[in-house]
């Protein structure tokens, strides 16, 4: 991870926005997040990457982050904060033309897809899983596609 005064902050936030949640294989979740960061490669991106959930998942709001961090963080961060009343794969649209969103969103879509995290736990029941796989396949190919067919 690349760490900075900023990235350092964003890494505080996320830790107590996101503490006591677990993800859906019973880790704490915060270790999403971090696991992103540490795949970006430039300050934007890795706050990005801690932050991604932030406002979609906890009371932290899109204002509040903008008083804490530049402009290229908060718009990104928009395009990331998936409104349930949109489409998902029109949401993957949107975002994907933002490198710094479409980077944040490939690595959080290929740590979704590692089913290797359920590893000693449940995984989801029933047909959940396949479900999930062909969503997360899905808004890849999308992303794929705004690469020019990566």
């Amino acid at each position: 991870m690349i760490y900075t005064p900023l990235t350092n902050r964003a890494m505080r936030i996320a830790y107590r926005a996101h503490a006591g949640q677990v993800d859906k294989c019973g880790t704490p979740y915060v270790f999403h997040p971090y696991h992103l960061a540490e795949q970006m490669r430039d300050e934007t991106s890795t706050c990005v990457a801690l932050l991604h959930d932030v406002v979609e998942d906890t009371p932290v709001t899109l204002d509040e982050l903008a008083r804490e961090f530049p402009s290229e963080v908060i718009c990104a961060l928009r395009l990331l904060t998936h409104d349930p009343a949109v489409p998902y794969l029109d949401y993957v649209r949107v975002l994907a033309k933002d490198p710094i969103a479409r980077a944040v969103k490939r690595a959080d879509l290929m740590h979704n897809l590692d089913e290797t995290r359920f590893a000693g736990g449940e995984p989801p029941a029933g047909g959940e899983l396949a479900r999930r796989r062909a969503r997360y396949e899905a808004a890849l190919a999308v992303l794929d596609e705004a690469e020019g067919g990566r």
